[in-house]
């Protein structure tokens, strides 16, 4: 995969990149995790009212909400997170986060690219568009939470109902590049806190207890014939066991055992079977042991599967294709990564109360030249695998050539839906 020189840059950027950079430097140093977001909610609310949009704070938590209103015309909502991860950064960056928190799956550069469009849609100099212009800050992404509370706090009551939503994502491409997909974008899931009840004692005694290591690790053991056997070949499903806490003395028998599982599927028919599945396994494998108590099954989180909408998907490549040029615009497949953009859509009417909500969800590239060369391997594929991927302690964009192609990416594909005057 290789990608020409710079990508053509819409007017009035070349005057942003310089303050739109610091914007995304500073996020980065000063990480907040989902559900304590305040300073960064604060920055990019005071960067959409500098922009002339009408700013309400505080939706759902700290969630943000800018609105440019420009006559009759579609309502156009572009999403960005504000949340980090609890990882420990390990980039070397002069401006790497120093606490326990990290921007390690990019919300800071989603962020940024998403000023950036917020002001080059509303400055001098700004393309002719009529409608409804809403930019969106979410919280607690990474904790899947965010999206439905700002929904249940009425974001579309307060903004208007959008006819489409926007959302990027970085990813391990090349910058300057993005790349589209017509199924399913990211997986829907289910999250699951388990906690297997033995009869703690002596491990000198072992026929006096109930093990619940025993019985959890039995548990751990049969979940893993829920892809194997009860999905078809055709179904992309994962379940993965996360965490395995028990005990605190190689001596004594504990008498609990707690388990972290996710579930993600492409499909909700795959995902509702496979979450079934967890639960008729944890039961069985209890009963089976003669634990003295019924397990706890608590579902923590869930998301659904994030469906693009293939016209207007066909709509923003279209934009993007004119823009960054056809050998930056490249397909996307399927994948188990998952959030909770999908509530934004049909998937969260139950909250929002409305259907017919069109999505578009793309990726972003977030790889410089630089590093993408030095990457072993002779193609993509082995590149990709051997970069550093999202969430990983040593995840960073090149911001000199992701964010610039992030703004563009953003303002064009709103462009496109928007009500645009030539």
């Amino acid at each position: 995969m290789t990608v020409s020189a710079t990508p053509a840059t819409p007017a009035g950027l070349p005057a942003l990149l310089r303050p739109l950079t610091a914007f995304y430097l500073d996020l980065h140093r000063h990480p907040e995790l989902s559900g304590g977001e305040r300073r960064t909610a604060d920055r990019f609310a005071g960067w959409l009212e500098s922009a002339g949009y009408a700013t309400t704070r505080g939706i759902g938590g700290h969630g943000v909400a800018g609105v440019l209103r420009r006559g009759a015309g579609p309502t156009v909502m572009l999403r960005a997170e504000l949340d980090a991860l609890p990882v420990r950064e390990t980039t070397g960056l002069p401006y790497a986060s120093e606490g326990p928190a990290a921007h390690a799956c990019g919300h800071d550069l989603h962020l940024a690219a998403a000023a950036g469009a917020a002001s080059l849609l509303a400055g001098p100099g700004a393309p002719d568009w009529r409608g409804t212009l809403v930019v969106v800050g979410q919280p607690a992404e990474e904790t899947l939470e965010g999206a439905r509370a700002m929904l249940a706090d009425g974001l579309y009551e307060r903004t208007g109902r959008p006819d489409v939503v926007l959302a990027q994502h970085c990813a391990p491409l090349p910058a300057g590049m993005v790349a589209h997909g017509y199924g399913p974008m990211t997986a829907g899931s289910v999250t699951f806190r388990v906690v297997v009840h033995g009869r703690g004692g002596h491990a000198g005694a072992p026929q006096l207890t109930v093990d619940p290591v025993v019985a959890a690790a039995h548990v751990v053991t049969r979940l893993q014939t829920v892809v194997s056997r009860e999905a078809a070949p055709s179904e992309l499903v994962a379940v993965t066991v996360g965490s395995f806490r028990a005990g605190e003395r190689a001596n004594v028998v504990p008498d609990r055992a707690e388990l972290g599982i996710t579930v993600r599927a492409a499909g909700e028919a795959a995902l509702a079977r496979a979450a079934e599945a967890v639960e008729r396994i944890v039961r069985a494998e209890c009963a089976a042991s003669g634990c003295p108590r019924e397990p706890e099954i608590v579902r923590e989180s869930s998301s659904p599967v994030t469906h693009p909408d293939p016209a207007t998907t066909a709509t923003v490549r279209e934009a993007h294709t004119a823009r960054l040029g056809a050998e930056r615009v490249a397909m996307w497949p399927p994948s188990l990564a998952t959030e909770d953009f999908g509530l934004f859509g049909d998937a969260g009417r139950s909250v929002h109360g409305a259907e017919g909500v069109r999505l578009a969800y793309w990726m972003l590239g977030a790889i410089g030249p630089a590093a993408w060369a030095a990457a072993p391997g002779e193609g993509a594929a082995a590149k990709l695998a051997a970069l550093p991927a999202n969430h990983a302690p040593d995840f960073a964009p090149d911001v000199r050539t992701a964010l610039p192609a992030g703004v563009t990416a953003l303002a064009e594909a709103a462009l496109a839906c928007l009500d645009r005057r030539r």
